[in-house]
């Protein structure tokens, strides 16, 4: 059985959004019970990523050790047609994941004791993100 949705995330500008529950909501009403979940972001200025939902300080140091990996207005950079955190948010994207593939197992996708899913917003500027979730399995 295949089952694909799809769902917007608005965005305040840069930081993590945590959409576990959504993506959980989806595949418990799938009806699948065993297979795989994938997770598209359709954006390169985004990322999904698996992190510790326990400690938001996780998010920070994550954030903060990217600003320092990946400076906006790097002179480096020649894209900059949206602004200084234009080019800084494709190469975090590219450093990071647009998908996911996670186990589904009992109705529900298999995460770890501390593990969410996040939207990470790379830029700035509130956005409108779109997640595709692609459901395979019995």
């Amino acid at each position: 059985m295949f089952v694909q949705r799809q769902i917007g995330i608005t965005t305040e500008g840069r930081g993590t959004y945590e959409i576990t529950t959504e993506i959980q909501d989806i595949v418990s009403s799938s009806g699948i019970t065993m297979g795989l979940c994938n997770l598209f972001l359709q954006h390169t200025s985004a990322s999904l990523i698996l992190c510790e939902n326990a400690d938001p300080d996780v998010q920070s140091d994550l954030e903060a050790f990217t600003r320092r990996l990946v400076p906006d207005g790097d002179p480096l950079f020649q894209h900059t047609m949206e602004g200084a955190d234009d080019m800084a948010a494709h190469i975090r994207t590219v450093l990071t994941n647009n998908s996911l593939t996670i186990p589904i197992g009992q109705g529900m996708c298999l995460l770890g004791t501390w593990q969410g899913i996040y939207l990470w917003e790379h830029r700035y500027h509130s956005h409108r993100r779109s997640v595709v979730i692609t459901l395979s399995g019995e």
